[in-house]
Parts: C-alpha cells; sequence; structure tokens
C-alpha cells in the first residue's frame, strides 16, 4: 500500500509538474521572453533560462529567434549537466544548418557534451579514479575535436580542442591498460600481451604505454617466451619512469 500511495504521488507530480509548464512561461511577445531568457542565462539561472528558450523554440520554431534559441539551448543544457537534451539539439541544429557560421562552436559543444558524459558525478564527488569505465563518449569527443580542427583549423576553439585530444588520447590509453591489467589477473596472458601491444602501438606516447610494458614482461613470463621477455626487457630499460 504504501509503495502504491508513492507512485501516485510521484505520478501526480509529474502531472501537475506538465500541466503547470505553461503557466511558469506567460504567453508574451518573442522578444520580450527572449530578453528573459537571456537574462536569466547570464545570470546562471539555467533550469529557468530552459523553461524560457524551450518555450520560445516549441511557440516560435520559425521565428526571428529560432537558431539561435537553439545554440542558447545547446550551452545551457550543457551547463545543466543535461546532456542527452543537448547532443540531440546538436544533432538537430547541425541537420537544418550544415553551414552556420558558428558550426565550429556546435562542434565544440558536442566534444565537450561528449566529454562530460565520461565523467560520474559520484566519481567526482568521492575523487575515484575509473579508468576502466566505458571509453564510448571518450572515442566520440576526439572524434569530434578532431573534426573540428580538420575543418576549422583557425578557430577560436582550436586550440583548446587540441589540448583537450591530448587528455582524451590519455584517458583511452588508461583504458587500454586498465583492460591488460584485467586480462593478466584472470591469467589470459595472450590477451593481456595483444591489448598492451595495441596500447603501445596506438598511443606510444603516453604514460599508459610505458607501464603496459610490465604488464607485457610478465605476461611473457607467465608463457615462458625467452625472447620475448628479453626484447621487453630491453623495452622497460630504454623507457624508464619519467
Amino acid at each position: 500500500m504504501k509503495y502504491q500511495t508513492l507512485s501516485g504521488l510521484l505520478a501526480l507530480s509529474l502531472l501537475f509538474g506538465c500541466s503547470s509548464k505553461d503557466n511558469i512561461v506567460p504567453d508574451v511577445p518573442p522578444s520580450e521572453l527572449y530578453t528573459e531568457a537571456q537574462s536569466e542565462l547570464q545570470s546562471g539561472n539555467w533550469l529557468t533560462a530552459i523553461d524560457k528558450l524551450e518555450a520560445l523554440d516549441s511557440r516560435y520554431p520559425f521565428g526571428a529567434y529560432s537558431e539561435q534559441v537553439q545554440l542558447d539551448l545547446i550551452y545551457v543544457y550543457y551547463k545543466n549537466d543535461d546532456l542527452a537534451l543537448g547532443l540531440a539539439t546538436i544533432e538537430r541544429f547541425s541537420r537544418l544548418n550544415p553551414t552556420h557560421e558558428k558550426m565550429d562552436w556546435v562542434l565544440y559543444m558536442r566534444g565537450l557534451t561528449h566529454m562530460a558524459q565520461d565523467r560520474n558525478f559520484m566519481h567526482d564527488l568521492f575523487n575515484i579514479e575509473r579508468s576502466d569505465r566505458d571509453p564510448e563518449p571518450v572515442k566520440a569527443a576526439f572524434a569530434d575535436f578532431k573534426k573540428l580542427l580538420q575543418r576549422y583549423p583557425d578557430s577560436p576553439y582550436a586550440e583548446d580542442s587540441q589540448r583537450r585530444m591530448f587528455a582524451l588520447k590519455n584517458r583511452l590509453a588508461e583504458y587500454d591498460l586498465a583492460t591488460a591489467d584485467f586480462y593478466l589477473r584472470r591469467e589470459a596472458w595472450i590477451a593481456a600481451i595483444k591489448r598492451c601491444q595495441e596500447l603501445q602501438k596506438t598511443y606510444p606516447d603516453t604514460e599508459a604505454a610505458r607501464k603496459s610494458l610490465q604488464i607485457q614482461l610478465a605476461a611473457y613470463k607467465e608463457l615462458g617466451l625467452a625472447d620475448s621477455i628479453a626484447r621487453t626487457e630491453k623495452l622497460i630499460e630504454l623507457n624508464p619512469e619519467k
């Protein structure tokens, strides 16, 4: 009975939340509503800004403010951690405005949004490093920033994108290192070696690549491969810890 009551209250709250949204955003002229949305945005009131921008977007989808409203929504969704909505808005804007003068910024925001998907609130809160979490958002972000640099090398966002690509590369290398270590602990020696070699080939200038040599060495020792052990020991000698 308690669960039913709780479910009923939640359903009612959602119902009233949805039905009262139009009351939150008065039906005023678009210029006035846009000015109010900008004021909220500048003040960092993301939820209120979203309400007003969404109202503008739904009431005047082809109005004078249409493109700028979508750009503003991309930004406030990112700031408010509404990442799925942000990516959907980016996709919509890119499809409708493929040659827009701010497409470099849109690509940059897509990269930032994908990067934010790799962040976990609880990990941030307790300062937990989880290199083994799914790297797909990181790969997507890397591709976004790479595309920005290829298409808009003179963009004001190019330099920061390049810095972020460097950080993302290290994140991907750390994931491969964690995977290789997992294989080693599971005594999957061949799988550990292959992942280490792939890491070294793809991300040779990372700290993870250097660390992977120790995992590779341990796996070769378990397999008793003398020549491979000697080669890996030589690589470790040539790549000392910094």
